[in-house]
């Protein structure tokens, strides 16, 4: 058997490009939603801690009865409402404010700063490079250059603002208005560093080439190992299917798994053993129909040219020769016919004309039909049916046929005792449990599980005259009816073949 190729489009290649195109686009989406994606989404979480606490001081400011501030003079400092502040910086302990990492610068209306926090370093509202918290009681240091004045004019005319300010250190800029009563307006804006996730975006930027490469290498080794594994049981399977097309029918697969594979496996060794089997069949069939076919033809031809050369002259010899050749054309018709009846059963060409009768009645009258032939023999058949009716839905025929295959079957292995049974047994309302017994030699334990099988014959039926097709027969006509059927021996004591019939239609 030569070994064929296995293309680059097979099913493990393909499973491989699969997996590894997949990764290489995972990859790719990671890749861009890294480099491309980070910054934005790290600026507008920012944004949104930024605002919460943004609100969080407006919202003081705008609930405080009293004024946080005054300033006498325009360009005097302010003088700052100290219970205020200290509620601020209080809030701030509690977690309601951060002053980790921020600057917050609180103006009046005059857009000078009424007070600060620099926690940043550097605090580019506040051009400082010290840091110092909380709010302080008296504004004591210079919080008012250019940028910032710019930026608190920008929150008091759109009543918001944010942006990104610096080249070298950016910051993240949020500021709103708020409304202290009737007493003054103030604008409030807090700024954060964005240095680190710009320093963190050219840092991936630079791994993720390597990190592609490492674990695409990876991926396409895993792929090639998991795509080996995967398709190695149905490699074995397609070497066993050819060595099985070509006559090897004790090929045999193993694999282990119980997933869908390992029962393609399994199903697939059940084929075999049936496949086996069947050619078994086959090769008994040829054993025993040739056999059947070769000890009529031989008594006909031998006659027939016995009648010709020899006897045609002598009507009564001419007439003896000439009944043989009828009966042996007869077995020929009979083999002939029980090929044909089987064929037309199994393939379902003679379908059942199911109706409604007494399968009791139907037992009486076929038992009736071998008194002869038990007399000429000295045989019994001893019938135990029961008093009342038994209604089944069925084909009439097609059940009076397999009556007289079971009896004649047990008429064929009928015993010492020269007794066989046909019994019926009615099980409940609807179903009937008919039963044909005999006392004769029984069946081999080996042998039962294909004694329906066409053409088989048990060993102890070796060289008998016989079709080898009345229980295959039988078990066509019960098949397509639905029923249960089945045969129970014991050797040396006899056999009893049953099957159930219903009322069910």
């Amino acid at each position: 058997m030569s070994k064929r190729k296995v293309h680059f489009f097979s099913l493990r290649y393909r499973l491989m490009l699969f997996m590894c195109l997949a990764c290489a686009f995972v990859l790719g989406l990671v890749w861009i939603f890294v480099t491309q994606f980070t910054q934005p989404l790290y600026n507008r979480y920012i944004y949104e801690q930024l605002s919460s606490q943004v609100d969080t001081l407006v919202g003081m400011i705008e609930s405080y009865s009293e004024p946080i501030s005054t300033r006498p003079f325009k360009f005097a400092n302010a003088e700052l409402n100290t219970s205020f502040w200290e509620s601020v910086n209080l809030a701030a302990d509690q977690g309601k404010l951060n002053y980790s990492n921020v600057c917050i610068d609180v103006a009046d209306s005059t857009l000078q700063q009424v007070n600060g926090v620099d926690t940043l370093h550097p605090c580019l509202l506040h051009e400082s490079q010290s840091n110092y918290s909380p709010f302080t009681k008296q504004n004591d240091t210079k919080k008012n250059g250019e940028l910032i004045q710019t930026l608190r004019a920008k929150v008091l005319a759109n009543g918001s603002y944010h942006a990104v300010i610096g080249s070298s250190t950016p910051q993240m800029v949020v500021g709103k208005v708020a409304q202290n009563g009737d007493y003054d307006t103030y604008t409030v804006i807090f700024s954060t560093s964005l240095a680190r996730i710009d320093e963190a975006s050219i840092v991936l930027n630079q791994l993720m080439p390597i990190i592609f490469l490492c674990l695409m290498a990876f991926c396409v080794i895993a792929s090639w190992l998991f795509s080996r594994w995967f398709t190695n049981p149905l490699t074995q399977l397609s070497h066993a299917t050819r060595k099985l097309a070509e006559g090897d029918y004790s090929v045999r697969v193993n694999v282990p798994e119980t997933d869908e594979i390992g029962l393609l496996a399994a199903d697939f060794n059940h084929m075999a053993g049936e496949v086996s089997r069947a050619s078994q069949l086959q090769r008994d069939l040829l054993a025993n129909v040739s056999h059947d076919l070769r000890t009529p033809l031989t008594l006909i031809k031998g006659y027939a040219e016995t009648v010709r050369d020899l006897t045609g002259d002598n009507p009564e010899k001419r007439t003896a020769q000439l009944d043989v050749i009828v009966d042996e054309t007869d077995r020929l018709s009979t083999l002939v016919n029980s090929v044909m009846e089987l064929s037309k059963v199994s393939c379902g060409t003679d379908k059942p004309e199911r109706m409604h009768f007494d399968i009791v009645q139907l037992c009486d009258e076929v038992a009736q039909r071998y008194d002869g032939i038990c007399a000429q023999n000295n045989y019994t058949l001893d019938l135990q049916l029961p008093n009342n009716s038994c209604n089944v839905y069925a084909d009439p025929a097609m059940m009076e046929r397999v009556l007289h295959n079971l009896l004649g079957n047990a008429m064929h292995h009928i015993g010492s005792d020269h007794i066989f049974i046909l019994r019926a047994i009615p099980k409940d309302n609807i179903i009937v449990r008919i039963e044909v017994e005999d006392h004769g030699n029984g069946i081999a334990k080996d042998d039962l599980p294909y004694i329906f099988d066409r053409y088989y014959r048990s060993r102890s039926d070796s060289g008998k005259v016989g079709t080898g097709l009345g229980l295959s027969i039988t078990k066509a006509i019960l098949q397509s009816h639905g029923f249960r059927f089945g045969v129970d021996s014991t050797e040396g004591e006899g056999t009893c073949f049953w099957f159930e019939a219903s009322d069910l239609t």
